[in-house]
């Protein structure tokens, strides 16, 4: 009898260039994992971080405690900088998550920048920060400038941090076993990206937005999150023609559903990791 992961294990070893740390797989109730290299358990996850503050945007918008039509400078009004600019009193929640802000691509990037030149204020450096003049609120521009400004909202609308904020909602009733999440100078989670975690981990958030919002029989997300989320495409795109939607990060990283085989696939490496077709199109 074929075994997805075994097959998964046999792929990865006959591709060049891969380098693939932990793989694990989610399906029919039931989660598995396997380690091909000897390493830390926890990894950082890069950008996959950005559907943890997706998640907790949802966390938030399903209590009644912050609206995606919301206005940045409003939530955030009594922590702006002296100066910044005026088209931060025209950003939304909403544009925020679909990365409509305006900035160069790969702004605020802590992992392939010297963090250090961004001084210790990240708020008041991205808030002051050019904004590219030909900007249109249609455009997205990828950047993790958005995403630290989402955790920020997250964090001033739950009343903690939203590293804090998501172990109470999310990791503990999931059973999250560990994990850590990189901060700015000033103590405020990163949100973009620093999330170090165990691609067990991972199969549980796949988990959650594939069954409609549920962890098991625990309810931590509303359907109508999930389908907004999955809809308009905040983090968790449409992947392989779409028969999968999910959310890669920096060398290698993978979180994945196929929703037509109900299952969940996660990965972590450093390397050229691209096993998206391999995952969505096994059972066909």
């Amino acid at each position: 009898m074929r075994n997805f992961l075994d097959d998964f294990v046999e792929e990865i070893n006959n591709r060049e260039g891969a380098n693939v740390f932990f793989i694990g797989e989610y399906r029919n109730g039931v989660y598995e994992h396997r380690a091909l290299t000897r390493t830390n358990p926890c990894q950082n996850v890069y950008s996959v971080a950005k559907a943890y503050i997706v998640t907790a945007v949802g966390l938030l918008w399903d209590r009644g405690l912050l609206s995606t039509d919301e206005i940045l400078t409003d939530i955030l009004a009594d922590e702006l900088p002296r100066t910044y600019d005026p088209i931060w009193d025209k950003t939304t929640v909403e544009m925020l998550l679909l990365h409509r802000v305006g900035l160069s691509g790969g702004f605020l990037d802590i992992d392939t920048h010297d963090a250090t030149e961004f001084g210790e204020d990240y708020l008041a450096y991205v808030l002051n920060a050019p904004i590219d003049p030909s900007f249109d609120l249609l455009r997205s521009t990828y950047t993790d400038a958005a995403y630290y400004l989402l955790s920020r909202i997250v964090e001033k609308r739950a009343g903690m941090g939203t590293d804090d904020f998501l172990w109470r909602h999310l990791f503990l009733p999931t059973g999250c076993r560990e994990a850590a999440w990189s901060h700015c100078p000033m103590g405020h989670t990163m949100g973009a990206t620093g999330l170090y975690i165990r691609v067990e981990e991972l199969l549980k958030l796949g988990a959650i937005y594939l069954s409609g919002g549920l962890y098991k029989e625990t309810r931590i997300l509303s359907r109508e999150w999930v389908d907004t989320v999955l809809s308009r495409g905040y983090e968790l795109k449409p992947k392989c023609n779409g028969l999968a939607y999910g959310k890669g990060g920096m060398r290698g990283q993978m979180l994945m559903a196929v929703p037509d085989s109900g299952r969940v696939v996660a990965w972590t490496g450093c390397g050229r990791n691209d096993f998206a077709d391999f995952v969505a199109t096994y059972d066909m």
